[in-house]
């Protein structure tokens, strides 16, 4: 890019960023929390904008600019923002109370869905992601007796230490002696790890398609490979599917023809509520079993609370078979017309990402002034609002953004 080009660029930048690095909401947002919000993942430098509203697949932030939502919160907004039939549920549990000191009937019904729709029998609740993830660790080592975890370096399995990188801030280095991180994809690495400590691992985790390591879908041998050499060596399997788990009725693990010892769920199964899950057989899910004495104890004040169980059962209700198969084909051709148009994307189903050699803060902020919103490692999903209008007008959007920021 040449001098002119630059300078054009960033006083581009600076006439885009200038009204939210001025908003009031930003001036009073650092004032009570470090770069004025709470949520290392939506911050994009120097200030993220504020949403004030959304409907179908559009946001609405505090300037009044409109972007479509190919965010969805991370992917958790099957349906977009305010989904009539998910509205009416959560309207009608508010009347007759948000969360109590005895279990409701919602959670055994959203449990019966996933089961039928998983095949996986045995499900419990939290209220999310990450926590699902520790739980199941947890339920490994207590199933197995074992302490090693082995994971696949670049995925994100959310903060829990035993799944962070080791290098980083606040993990204790004794982490490293229970958590082994190995290149996603590598057989050799992964058959040498389990010939050393096979016999003192709980369990294998991985994401099928880890975002955070490019969203590039696990080639078919490697995972039917890693499957069959785990419980060769009697460890579990933990497949998260808090991401994928859109793109098949009953998860990615689906495609690849394995079954998880415990599979973990979240995002698009609260309907847009904080939620968290893990199913297994009978054997595996036992830990948990509060009947039993020496089990797991798996509590959470909020854990499957009535609120979040419903509003998941109408979610997973509306994402049936044929609204799965028209959202990946949609999926498919965003993917598509982005490749066509010379942009480097990954992804699967309704999920994708870009791979562009340009400053990623940059291009955010590019795509969102053209009226595109992506995550901020630009991961994109798509909701069941969305059409091909949706779609075309995304592109456009992605692909002037890019040609811009190329020169």
């Amino acid at each position: 890019m040449n001098k002119a080009a630059r300078l054009w660029k960033s006083r581009r930048m600076d006439e885009l960023l200038a009204p939210y690095g001025n908003h009031e909401f930003t001036t009073r947002a650092r004032k009570v929390m470090t770069s004025g919000n709470t949520r290392a993942t939506l911050f994009v430098p120097p200030t993220p904008p504020y949403a004030v509203v959304g409907k179908g697949c559009h946001v609405i932030d505090q300037l009044d600019h409109e972007v479509i939502d190919f965010n969805n919160n991370y992917t958790a907004m099957i349906h977009g923002h305010s989904f009539e039939p998910i509205n009416d549920v959560v309207r009608d549990q508010l009347s007759k109370g948000t969360a109590f000191g005895l279990p409701t009937f919602s959670e055994v019904e959203l449990a019966e869905v996933l089961a039928a729709r998983t095949s996986i029998p045995f499900w419990r609740f939290n209220n999310s992601g990450t926590e699902a993830v520790m739980t199941a660790i947890r339920g490994a080592r207590a199933f197995t007796k074992r302490d090693v975890i082995v994971r696949f370096a670049g995925s994100y399995h959310g903060v829990h230490e035993t799944v962070v990188d080791a290098t980083a801030a606040g993990i204790p280095s004794s982490t490293q002696d229970v958590a082994i991180a190995l290149p996603q994809g590598d057989v050799e690495a992964f058959d040498a790890c389990m010939r050393e400590h096979g016999s003192s691992v709980a369990a294998v985790l991985i994401d099928l398609m880890p975002n955070r390591a490019g969203l590039i879908p696990a080639q078919q041998d490697f995972i039917t490979h890693v499957a069959e050499i785990t419980r060769k060596h009697g460890a579990l399997l933990i497949v998260d599917e808090v991401i994928t788990f859109r793109v098949g009725l009953g998860g990615m693990h689906k495609h690849y023809g394995i079954t998880p010892d415990i599979m973990t769920v979240g995002k698009i199964m609260g309907g847009g509520f904080p939620v968290g899950g893990l199913g297994g057989n009978a054997d595996v899910m036992s830990v948990f079993d509060p009947a039993t004495s020496g089990t797991v104890s798996l509590g959470g004040t909020f854990s499957a609370n009535p609120v979040t169980m419903r509003a998941g059962k109408v979610a997973m209700d509306y994402f049936n078979t044929a609204e799965i198969e028209r959202l990946n084909g949609l999926g498919e051709c965003f993917r598509t017309q982005l490749t066509e148009a010379g942009i480097k994307v990954t992804g699967f189903g309704s999920l994708a990402r870009l791979h562009e050699p340009v400053n990623v803060a940059e291009l955010w902020w590019t795509m969102y002034h053209n009226h595109v919103l992506t995550g901020t490692s630009t991961l994109m999903s798509l909701s069941t609002p969305m059409g091909q209008d949706d779609v075309d007008r995304a592109v456009t959007g992605i692909v002037d953004s890019v040609k811009a920021l190329r020169g």
